[in-house]
């Protein structure tokens, strides 16, 4: 369907969900041990929210219930019903089971009989591609309302790496893995217009990419799936564990960044400079933003960039596919993402150092709720 012909597709309003008390630095470095300043400063995490107990271990909440939640204050800012909802598009890496999908529990969380249900399974970048999936469908009138829902939780993978033991026996880059890591789950209302009344004005541009073809994962969660017999993993230190590239992320992941910016760019015809908001989580952290000038984006760019990224890694840690709707609410509710804005979502993923990019032009008001 041409441009001329396709429905405008219009975000009607975000929203986001935390798991319990936010846990500081001091709070970690009691149940598994310390970071040095430097390092502290370098990955820029304050504070983040576990599903688990990280004394006992225990869940509080699940990762549906969380998109759930999410989802329901996204509906309530929109003034939307649930049964309103036609279609539900959900990306995480760590569903309540494998199957069936988390996005048919959020489902029949919302009560919904019937809906249609699409999940992603991806860390970062996937709320990004579940966004552009839902906006097609939306645009081409195949379903009219859709959420669109990030979800994620790590802590399980991380708590038992420190629970049970002396925290001053954790090994540093497994603190440095607790640390970085938070859950949570963030929403986006979404709904499509009348046939004809899209307007190139607020075009949509996406863009997506896997670099890491040649190259090792940077970020790898092992335990669950077919790569050995499961009597094989049960051998394992951890039936389930996550394990970082620390040095490879640190060097390719800009790399990544800048390609995917400037692919972004080619593609919507736009300049950095047109960009009023750009949704990068982890975009400020030090080990990254250092090696955007060695990585080929220009000092002028990168100038114009600190002036307009919007992220919230301080306050919630990395949340893999929940990073950019959290990001994004976080944006539109404290008033950096305003009515007219041109917004660029960017995500990068270590796992197999991904991008997926979208533009688009923010239309909601100011959140009265």
């Amino acid at each position: 369907m041409s441009p001329s012909t396709d429905r405008h597709v219009s975000i009607l309003a975000t929203g986001a969900h935390l798991p319990g008390d936010p846990l500081d630095n001091d709070a970690l470095a009691r149940v598994c041990g310390p970071l040095p300043d430097d390092v502290l400063e370098g990955i820029q995490v304050k504070r983040r929210h576990w599903m688990v107990d990280p004394v006992t271990g225990e869940h509080r909440t699940s990762t549906s219930a969380m998109a759930t939640a999410a989802a329901r204050q996204a509906l309530e800012r929109a003034g939307v019903e649930a049964a309103e909802v036609d279609l539900i598009v959900l990306s995480t890496a760590s569903p309540d089971y494998l199957l069936p999908v988390a996005a048919t529990y959020v489902q029949e969380q919302l009560g919904l009989e019937n809906c249609a249900v699409i999940e992603v399974r991806a860390g970062c970048v996937g709320a990004v591609q579940a966004f552009d999936i839902a906006r097609r469908l939306l645009a081409d009138g195949t379903y009219r309302t859709a959420l669109v829902i990030g979800a994620e939780s790590v802590s399980p993978l991380l708590a038992p790496v420190f629970l049970g033991r002396d925290p001053h026996k954790v090994r540093m880059r497994d603190r440095l893995t607790v640390y970085t890591f938070g859950d949570g789950a963030g929403a986006v209302v979404l709904r499509g217009g009348e046939e004809g009344s899209a307007h190139e004005g607020s075009r949509q541009v996406f863009a997506t990419r896997s670099m890491g073809g040649a190259r090792k994962p940077g970020m790898l969660i092992v335990g669950g799936g077919t790569d050995a017999p499961l009597h094989e993993q049960q051998q394992r230190t951890r039936l389930m564990d996550i394990k970082l590239d620390i040095p490879g992320t640190a060097q390719f992941g800009p790399k990544v960044f800048v390609e995917g910016i400037h692919d972004m760019l080619r593609r919507s015809g736009l300049a950095l400079s047109d960009i009023d908001a750009c949704v990068l989580p982890e975009g400020n952290a030090e080990y990254f933003a250092s090696e955007y000038g060695t990585a080929g984006l220009s000092e002028e760019d990168q100038a114009t960039l600190s002036k307009i990224i919007v992220e919230n890694l301080t306050d919630v840690g990395a949340t893999g596919s929940a990073a950019v709707p959290l990001a994004l609410d976080a944006g539109w509710t404290e008033g950096r993402i305003r009515p007219g804005d041109t917004v660029l979502l960017l995500a990068i993923e270590a796992s197999r150092y991904l991008y997926a990019g979208l533009t688009l032009t923010w239309e909601a008001p100011f959140p009265t709720s």
